[in-house]
């Protein structure tokens, strides 16, 4: 080989390597700025992940299954007025009929219930008394939901009438 001929080869590796620093950079400066958007704005797929709990928690009491919802659910479980908050899930289980049976038919409920935003870290659906289920101006039974630093939950039942 000639010296001129080394040279160029190695002219062609140092382009080549040189060509494929930019997309390196543009690669790292893409998924830096993917971070800092997510460290910014952590709550700005909020509601998409409501939307996908939502559709979860409201199968899982359709269906009945209380082990689900029971992970879906925060403790202690607010409960209304006068009556004693649900301490953990053993309790949450014991006592699900009256959460989710009681004054409402919560799987009927939330077969057509829609989630009423009331903030970024709360949604809230209400359902009428179990003896009137068709009555959607008067839905006084509130199931509240929050964002907790395990993502979303059951956080309490309330009867807005008392």
């Amino acid at each position: 080989m000639t010296k001129g001929t080394v040279k160029a080869s190695e002219l062609n590796s140092f382009i080549s390597i040189r060509a494929c620093l930019p997309w390196r950079v543009i690669r790292a400066q893409t998924w830096l700025a993917g971070v800092l958007i997510l460290l910014l704005f952590p709550n700005a797929f909020a509601e998409s992940d409501f939307s996908t709990f939502w559709k979860e928690f409201k199968s899982a009491v359709i269906a009945g299954d209380k082990a689900k919802v029971a992970e879906m659910t925060k403790f202690p479980l607010s409960m209304p007025y006068l009556v004693k908050a649900v301490k953990n899930e053993k309790d949450f289980l014991r006592r699900y009929n009256e959460i989710f049976k009681g004054e409402a038919n919560a799987a009927q409920c939330f077969a057509s219930a829609e989630p009423h935003k009331e903030s970024d870290r709360q949604y809230e659906i209400y359902c009428p008394f179990k003896e009137t289920p068709n009555d959607r101006e008067n839905a006084p039974i509130r199931f509240e939901f929050e964002l907790t630093k395990s993502g979303w939950k059951f956080a309490g039942l309330d009867n807005v009438n008392e």
